[in-house]
């Protein structure tokens, strides 16, 4: 009776298990098949393709026929001198021309005199800072600076430690731009600094304060910068 019952219970698992397997196939190739219902194979037959070719060919192999007279009227205009020949004379003309006015330009701006009264100079240690001209550009007085170096160390700036003051005392804001962060042994450099003519109203002249960083041991003070009169 036990071979009996064991026997029984393996066909019965064998059973299961075969009838399992082939519900879980065909589910299996019933979604593929589904899934693949959109997707078509790619024609890639040579009798197509060679369909296609053979319109792209005939027409790179086409030749333009020129007309007989069209070439000959060609030909005479360019020995009568009406060709194409003939422009590059003006572009050559027009370059002399510019040539010839550039020297000028060049002869005003170097023959510029300096601006009276400037420039104003304080020297610290071997280090100085002279404010070189002063003009009105862009709704601001523009001050244009000169750093000179004679010691032998480099002088680092922050200008956030530069402090602009009119005649009577006040701090203005200023813009910087071009200024050296660093200042070589013989270094030589040049940059401006911007105050809204706003903050200019009934002032005469400005003050201009400046130190190293980080030690602060270095004093920079140019005083009496004369405000000029800005052009209508």
């Amino acid at each position: 009776m036990k071979l009996n019952l064991t026997a029984i219970l393996t066909l019965v698992l064998l059973t299961l298990m075969i009838a399992s397997g082939y519900v879980s196939s065909m589910l299996a190739y019933g979604i593929g098949h589904e899934a693949l219902k959109s997707v078509t194979k790619p024609d890639a037959r040579p009798v197509t393709k060679i369909k296609v070719r053979k319109p792209t060919s005939q027409k790179e192999g086409a030749v333009v026929m020129l007309k007989e007279q069209d070439i000959l009227n060609t030909v005479k205009a360019r020995i009568s001198g009406q060709g194409k020949k003939v422009r590059p004379q003006k572009v050559r003309q027009t370059t002399q021309s510019t040539n010839t006015v550039a020297p000028k330009t060049q002869l005003v701006a170097a023959t510029e005199t300096p601006q009276p009264g400037f420039p104003i100079s304080n020297t610290n240690q071997d280090v100085t800072l002279s404010v070189t001209s002063a003009r009105y550009s862009g709704g601001a007085l523009v001050l244009k600076l000169n750093f000179k170096n004679k010691s032998a160390k480099t002088i680092r700036f922050l200008y956030s430690f530069m402090n602009v003051t009119d005649d009577r005392g006040r701090t203005l804001s200023a813009h910087t731009e071009g200024l050296p962060e660093e200042l070589l042994p013989e270094g030589n450099n040049t940059g401006t600094i911007s105050i809204p003519t706003a903050l200019l109203d009934d002032v005469k002249n400005l003050s201009l304060q400046l130190t190293d960083y980080p030690d602060q041991q270095l004093q920079l003070l140019v005083a009496n910068i004369p405000i000029v009169a800005s052009t209508p």
